[in-house]
């Protein structure tokens, strides 16, 4: 028990490029789950928890329509998901996935983010096996007995769970997220989710400070403004 998991809002209000990236982002995404698993949401879990993410984060209905549109058309356009291991200052490490259409693209960007903040890419394998790949849901309005009688009644298993500020945290593998939204669902379906993501956590955290932090910030900073990054996971406690 007691991964601490962060629960972070955003405090700032995005910019025009940042949206712009966003809603890129869910198009690529939607349209990828759309045409591996089929264009209905009750028939594709992936697709549906997708559409219900970009929804919560504002992309507008029409984004999420055009790019479901897209494989109705018969369009045929190709994503793969790549990762990238970097090793940052004072023991800090990054995982960085891209979606994209372009792997040279992809590559080529984030060994310029690498070379400019002088860190380092790590071999395959070299900094994953410092974290766990989970799904992780948050809510409120539940004790800790309701939670896991809703999980044991569903045959739901779960890998964690604590409460963290009133908000109730429960980890599963990365193939239970939509089975455990289910699960607390039988028990109120008006519950809803502050938190429900599929990532990879550190098992260990690192603390930075002085010109360690500056680079570290100044890399994720770099590689958010990446067309083809889609995720970035760390160790860093914030």
């Amino acid at each position: 028990m007691g991964r601490a998991y962060e629960v972070r809002k955003a405090s700032i209000q995005k910019t025009g490029a940042a949206k712009a990236k966003l809603y890129s982002m869910y198009a690529r995404e939607i349209y990828q789950a759309a045409k591996a698993g089929g264009v209905e949401l009750e028939s594709n879990s992936s697709l549906k928890r997708l559409v219900e993410r970009a929804h919560k984060e504002q992309v507008p209905s029409d984004i999420i329509k055009r790019a479901i549109d897209k494989v109705n058309s018969g369009a045929d356009e190709s994503y793969q998901t790549v990762r990238y291991e970097l090793f940052g200052p004072s023991g800090s490490t990054m995982i960085v996935e891209c979606l994209t259409d372009n792997v040279n693209r992809s590559v080529s960007a984030v060994r310029a983010v690498v070379n400019k903040c002088h860190i380092k890419m790590g071999a395959i394998g070299s900094v994953i096996y410092m974290y766990e790949n989970l799904s992780i849901i948050g809510f409120k309005g539940l004790d800790e007995e309701q939670v896991m009688n809703a999980f044991i009644e569903n045959d739901v298993d779960i890998e964690d769970m604590e409460e963290n500020n009133g908000l109730m945290m429960v980890y599963g593998g990365p193939q239970d997220l939509f089975a455990m939204k289910e699960a607390i669902h039988t028990i109120d379906p008006k519950i809803e989710f502050e938190v429900e993501e599929i990532t990879w956590l550190p098992k260990e955290k690192v603390t930075l400070s002085g010109e360690d932090k500056e680079i570290f910030e100044k890399a994720i900073h770099l590689l958010d403004e990446c067309e083809d990054v889609n995720h970035i996971y760390h160790n860093v406690a914030l």
